[in-house]
């Protein structure tokens, strides 16, 4: 460099926050976020998380885009009932993704070195049978303990076709809050005893998950699902939405900035391990200081659909679709017809809201 020559004089306007960020104001943002691949025009994509990973299916889906039902519902149910038995929410019938451990979970069963029977069952006072890593996906729970057993494998089989078949696997992470079972390790969606199972204190354990811990666990699980498919671009967002509760002991507000900021550390120091993981900045669009709330609902939680639309412009408007199409189609009609009509006014499938419950302030 030359005498009074530093590295700021060559940094691009997006660099600086006076013209990235104050001059344009937030509907001028630009530039926030650029695909690191380059994808086939018709890519693939699965969708998986929190509740706010909702909002990409949706919209891939309104756009004609290739999203993934790798597990539609049976024959010709209609859309409503199928949304109430979790059909078409993600791309298979795995109902929310809270944790980097329970993405786990998921990539061993897909990848066959665990089984059906290594999920937890519990059998209601009705005699019906609910797995506790997915608590509210039928209604009413299973007829038995075969045929919960043979969902949980059906599912299984439909997230490992997510992988191999996917271009791009989206995965929005949640919560570092959750609970396992003390003796079998067995990470729980819910708190057991909050919407099906009876909670022991002898067994279920609080675990609020640290950095390293979910450093570990998203790892364990790409490495699995890359030797599925070595192909597999995998994209990482944190979800914007706060926590409903949290027993931490600590003020709900603290606690869900304690589980943003580490999940958006882990989720940004894995895109810059693997060049086959990249990072979409949603929670920033939604939550970041210069938004100062615009896009919450009134009761500070939910995301209004105009945070939303802001959101997903930037998606689309990044994604980088210039390769040659590979000729295949993958989004189920009945699902797409569905999100055409609907997608906008649906609520969110989101278990963690049924904490609110237990709420008698």
């Amino acid at each position: 460099m030359t005498s009074g020559d530093n590295p700021y004089k060559h940094i691009a306007p997006r660099g600086f926050w006076r013209s990235a960020v104050a001059e344009p104001g937030l509907f001028g943002f630009s530039d926030l976020w650029t695909s690191a691949w380059d994808l086939p025009a018709d890519a693939i994509f699965a969708t998986f998380g929190s509740c706010f990973a909702q909002h990409i299916s949706r919209a891939l889906m309104t756009r004609k885009m290739n999203w993934l039902n790798a597990e539609p519902a049976p024959g010709r149910t209609p859309p409503e009932i199928a949304r109430s038995f979790n059909y078409g929410v993600f791309s298979a019938r795995t109902g929310n993704i809270y944790t980097a451990a329970q993405l786990l979970i998921w990539a061993r069963l897909a990848a066959g070195h665990i089984g059906p029977e290594a999920v937890e069952l519990w059998t209601d006072e009705k005699g019906h049978v609910h797995d506790l890593l997915r608590p509210k996906i039928e209604p009413e729970g299973f007829v038995s303990e075969i045929e919960a057993r043979a969902s949980v494998l059906s599912t299984a089989r439909a997230f490992k076709r997510c992988i191999t078949e996917a271009d791009v696997f989206v995965f929005t992470l949640g919560l570092t809050e959750g609970w396992i079972n003390s003796r079998t390790g067995q990470s729980y969606s819910i708190c057991p005893g909050t919407g099906v199972g009876t909670f022991d204190p002898e067994v279920h354990v609080f675990k609020n998950y640290t950095y390293p811990e979910i450093l570990r666990d998203l790892e364990l699980a790409l490495e699995l699902m890359w030797e599925m498919n070595p192909d597999l671009k995998v994209l990482l967002t944190v979800s914007p939405v706060p926590l409903v509760a949290t027993a931490s002991g600590d003020h709900v507000l603290v606690a869900t900035q304690y589980s943003k900021s580490v999940l958006r550390a882990v989720a940004g120091d894995v895109a810059r391990a693997h060049a086959a993981v990249d990072y979409f900045p949603s929670y920033e669009i939604i939550a970041s200081p210069p938004t100062r709330g615009t896009f919450f609902e009134p009761n500070m939680r939910g995301i209004a659909a105009q945070g939303v639309d802001l959101v997903m412009g930037h998606f689309f408007k990044g994604l980088n679709l210039t390769l040659p199409a590979h000729g295949r189609t993958t989004s189920d009609s009945a699902a797409r017809e569905a999100a055409d009509k609907k997608a906008a006014e649906e609520e969110l499938v989101c278990e963690e809201m049924i904490l609110e419950r237990f709420n008698e302030a």
